[in-house]
């Protein structure tokens, strides 16, 4: 019989143990709280410019729907200072870090090309405002709707640091803003400034296929269509690439902790690459994880691997299992096959950024208790947790992107979200891993999978730090008796919600409640021989792709 490294060493009168854990990325400490910025609280009305755009007014532009609902289309007013003045309320919940959506500028007019959006629409700008961010124009400036007079992007970093919140920024690089398609070429539309403020791209309103390549404007774009109506950035020049590095390196010096790329599948790998090695030239280390909205792993894997970048990607292929467990009632063993524990496309799935819903589809259609049992999960499973503003509460749940999903928050909800039964299990649950090294890098062993019950471990040990957690998960209507007894330590553990310690000598007892949630800690180096060679055949984990990328 073959003993586990750490056993032997023990045996032997060893006093290094071995190392266990999932990650040693230290982005990988903080849950996310994504913020829609105009769209969650207008803090200075002095920056909401609601006369702006002429005979193609920019500010709150409503989308009728059924019953009196609506959407909007138009600028709400959010802005830097809605989300410093609730930083309180993010960290609060158990957050580290707050992804916030492009603050470039964007054009000052509504769109006149495209399809009309109409409630429900999809792939509709035609009326449509630059909002969201996702329509640079100048990707060196920020947009006025979200700076104040005493409060710069750099002032808005450094107050949220000393609130306890990183930054995220979210960044674009394969499109700008709608190039074509408007009845009369409108300001900035399908054009690219430069830091000076000097046009260096324009799309003269003409379709991909009829850009000139003897003029120099039009360089910057491929002469193929991208989605929409939007300009297709062409990252083959070096040009490009030489704009979009000193853009994020500017917003790097000035406080961005971490990147969410957006629609990273649209950019080559070998631009990524260059583009990760000069920015990490000079910030090494520095975090980025990808949209690739993609749910094959196959097709968003290759980004995390080292030849491409080593960009880590929000997890899609999880996202629509999670969907499929707490929004429609499939049992835990839905999960399994897309957590790649023990091997896998991925780099690293322990840095992978997990969600169940976000501001581009839309919102998990799921009750209280479904948003409750999907946040245990996510907050105690592998992956870096991302919460959308308002799923805390479940605010227009089920919604797409015009039929609600992206309406305003605002301060009344927020302060309102304390009562919300989904708001008061997040933020024990999201507090928990906050305190728990091996809830944030520890590795993942199921134990059980199945129906209304999860079972797993979570075990980091690394340096002088020794945390074993066992997660103990019940997404059924009724108490749960769990039995637990395989890769569980002999030793004193304690409840982490309650406090109570609890002797372990063998089979593991405990019920937890309906929709619930117990974790019980040991703080303790692993020295049951099956855990450690199960731990041991996890840390050899290969990753399954071929060289080269």
């Amino acid at each position: 019989m073959r003993l586990a490294p750490l056993v032997l060493a023990l045996l032997a009168g060893g006093v290094q143990a071995v190392d266990y854990y999932g990650t040693s990325e230290p982005f990988a400490k903080n849950a996310i709280y994504f913020v829609m910025t105009d769209r969650f609280v207008d803090g200075d009305p002095g920056n909401d410019h609601r006369h702006q755009g002429g005979k193609h007014p920019t500010f709150d532009i409503q989308v009728p729907g059924p019953n009196g609902e609506s959407a909007n289309i138009g600028y709400l007013g959010g802005d830097f200072k809605g989300i410093l003045n609730n930083a309180g309320y993010i960290a609060g919940m158990g957050f580290g870090a707050v992804w916030i959506t492009p603050i470039v500028d964007n054009p000052d007019e509504a769109f006149t090309g495209g399809s009309p959006v109409t409630w429900g629409s999809a792939f509709t700008d035609k009326g449509k405002t630059g909002y969201h961010g996702y329509w640079g124009d100048n990707f060196y400036q920020v947009d006025e709707h979200l700076e104040s007079p005493d409060l710069s992007f750099a002032q808005f970093t450094k107050a949220m640091r000393a609130k306890g919140l990183k930054t995220v920024l979210d960044i674009v690089v394969n499109h700008g803003s709608p190039a074509y398609d408007m009845p009369v070429k409108q300001p900035k539309f399908g054009q690219i400034f430069g830091p000076d403020g000097k046009l260096i791209a324009d799309h003269h309103n003409l379709p991909p296929a009829k850009l000139d390549p003897k003029d120099p404007l039009t360089a910057f774009f491929h002469n193929k269509a991208e989605m929409v109506q939007l300009s297709n950035i062409n990252e083959d020049k070096p040009a490009v690439l030489d704009y979009f590095v000193g853009a994020y390196e500017k917003w790097i010096g000035e406080g961005a902790d971490a990147f969410r790329i957006d629609t990273i599948k649209w950019v080559s790998t070998a631009f990524w690459k260059k583009f990760s090695d000069r920015i990490r030239a000079r910030h090494p280390g520095f975090f980025m994880f990808g949209e690739a909205y993609d749910y094959d792993p196959k097709g968003i894997a290759p980004y995390s691997w080292p030849q491409n970048g080593a960009i880590s990607v929000l997890d899609f292929p999880l996202k629509a299992a999670l969907d499929k467990v707490f929004a429609k009632g499939k049992g835990f063993e839905t999960l399994a096959p897309e957590l790649f524990l023990k091997s896998g496309p991925y780099q690293n799935p322990y840095e992978l950024t997990t969600f169940y819903d976000n501001h581009d589809m839309p919102r998990m259609d799921a009750t209280d208790n479904g948003f409750i049992d999907a946040n245990n999960w996510l907050f105690t499973a592998r992956g870096i947790p991302v919460i959308y503003q308002g799923s805390e509460v479940g605010f227009m749940r089920g919604r797409g992107e015009h039929a609600g999903n992206r309406n305003y928050f605002g301060q009344a909800r927020i302060d309102g979200a304390p009562k919300s039964p989904i708001y008061q299990h997040l933020k024990a649950i999201a507090q928990l891993r906050k305190a728990n090294v091996a809830l944030q890098q520890g590795l993942m062993l199921p134990i059980r999978l199945q129906g209304d019950e999860a079972q797993f471990l979570r075990v980091y040990q690394k340096g002088a730090v020794h945390q074993q957690a066992l997660v103990l998960l019940n997404k059924g209507d009724q108490p749960l008796e769990a039995k637990v007894g395989q890769y569980l330590q002999a030793g004193a553990w304690r409840d982490a919600l309650s406090g109570e310690v609890v002797d372990i000598q063998g089979e593991l007892q405990a019920q937890v409640p309906a929709h619930g949630v117990r974790v019980l800690l040991l703080d303790a180096p692993v020295r049951d021989q099956a855990l450690a060679k199960a731990l041991d055949e996890l840390m050899a984990r290969p990753v399954l792709h071929p060289s080269g990328g």
